[in-house]
């Protein structure tokens, strides 16, 4: 194992692993290269938040940088790291061409997070009230996110189903994609001993960042039309929606007298998901793997979700609830999962096997770690086999370049 890397983490935003899916990723990878000896340095030009997570705590770097400055291309020159990771493909549009001029050698990853074209597309299209169709991905944000993957040496795919489309849509080398979920503990049998039972679990839970639009219309579609369905059957029970970032408009959902709760950022998202009976993620559209689905996993607690919501998270085990797409529906399972202590413990059972078998954090991240080796050994290759990307570097190094000196030759006259 080479124990000499340096990796460099460039930032869209400072990671909040309790606040979003995306935060708890690059912090996973970020434990997955320290676990192998390597050294991180994580630079971010954005500012500072309250719930960012203490990255000195555990040894890396923290840098602020700024956009359209050259003061990045010295500092990264003197860095000089092996490894450049980009969380968001348009962290990647904003830097990647400064890290190829300054540092030629240095592998270059993209991290997508989720397929944002995807995600869109299908926000669009359910806006729009119709279908969605391979077609509708044919957007700006496709093209932006395309050329950054095809410019990046590999970019990491959390998902199948965008595998599949990146593949067969898009066209994009497999040679330049690498799937892998999120990695997670495998759950142990003294972690399920010590699970609330069904008896002492109460309420339904729905959780996740208020700033992400699939997960607030999620919670207006729960407000609106799913929750009166379960409340009228189950007067008593109560839906506790947790989720970082809570405006006005969030906040006036609350009413006590519905049993219908906006309870803002949960303080420890872990201790609520696992005193919950069932988790409620009635998401119409989206992309990625969701972090609350696993989470419920984790905790032992069943879920009703969308065929979007469980997308390219169970293969092909049971799911660890039940999977449904109308307010009706998902209300019913919601009522029957709650009330059913047979088909809830089944249910239970199902989210171990979904996890220990396809989110085992040692294995993803050890093939990971391999294919970084592999491309490394072989990069001066790897990217002559890959023209396109090379032709889009070069295009983005001649544009971006001179949109970001004017920037900066304009903000020095200022």
């Amino acid at each position: 194992m080479n124990t000499s890397q340096h990796v460099l983490i460039i930032g869209f935003v400072w990671p909040e692993p309790n606040s979003s899916a995306a935060g708890a990723r690059t912090l996973s990878l970020i434990h997955l290269f320290q676990s192998v000896g390597w050294k991180i340095t994580f630079a971010s030009a954005a500012a500072d938040s309250e719930f960012m997570f203490d990255l000195n705590a555990i040894g890396v770097e923290r840098v602020n940088i700024e956009l359209n400055n050259k003061s990045f291309d010295e500092w990264i020159k003197a860095l000089q790291p092996s490894i450049v990771v980009f969380d968001r493909f348009m962290t990647e549009e904003q830097f990647s061409w400064r890290v190829a001029e300054s540092c030629p050698h240095s592998l270059r990853i993209l991290d997508t997070s989720d397929l944002h074209c995807l995600r869109l597309a299908r926000q669009k299209t359910f806006y729009e009230n119709r279908s969605f169709t391979n077609d509708d991905l044919v957007i700006d944000v496709a093209k932006r996110e395309i050329a950054s993957i095809l410019r990046s040496d590999v970019s990491i795919i959390i998902s199948q189903v965008e595998m599949e489309l990146l593949q067969n849509y898009f066209k994009v080398d497999n040679a330049l994609l690498h799937y892998m979920p999120f990695l997670l503990d495998k759950i142990e049998e003294t972690t399920i001993k010590n699970w609330p039972l069904f008896e002492e679990r109460i309420n339904f839970i729905s959780i996740g960042n208020f700033l992400h639009e699939p997960n607030w219309n999620a919670v207006l579609f729960l407000k609106q039309e799913i929750w009166p369905l379960i409340r009228k059957q189950l007067p008593q029970a109560e839906l506790n929606v947790y989720g970082a970032y809570s405006s006005q408009k969030v906040n006036e959902l609350h009413n006590a007298k519905e049993g219908f709760l906006i309870m803002g950022r949960a303080a420890d998202s872990k201790k609520v998901m696992q005193q919950s009976k069932v988790c409620l993620a009635p998401l119409r559209f989206g992309a990625g793997i969701k972090g609350k689905l696993t989470e419920a996993m984790l905790c032992g607690t069943p879920s009703v979700t969308t065929a979007i919501g469980a997308e390219s998270m169970y293969y092909n085990f049971e799911w660890s609830g039940i999977i449904a797409n109308d307010a009706k529906t998902i209300a019913a399972a919601a009522i029957q999962l709650y009330t059913d202590k047979t088909v809830w413990k089944k249910s239970h059972e199902n989210g171990v096997k979904i996890i220990n078998s396809l989110y085992q954090k040692e294995k993803l991240g050890a093939t990971l770690i391999q294919h970084i080796l592999k491309i490394q050994t072989n990069i001066i290759q790897h990217r002559l086999n890959n023209f396109m990307g090379a032709m889009l570097l070069h295009h983005t190094a001649a544009s971006t370049k001179y949109m970001s000196k004017w920037i900066e030759a304009k903000n020095r006259n200022n």
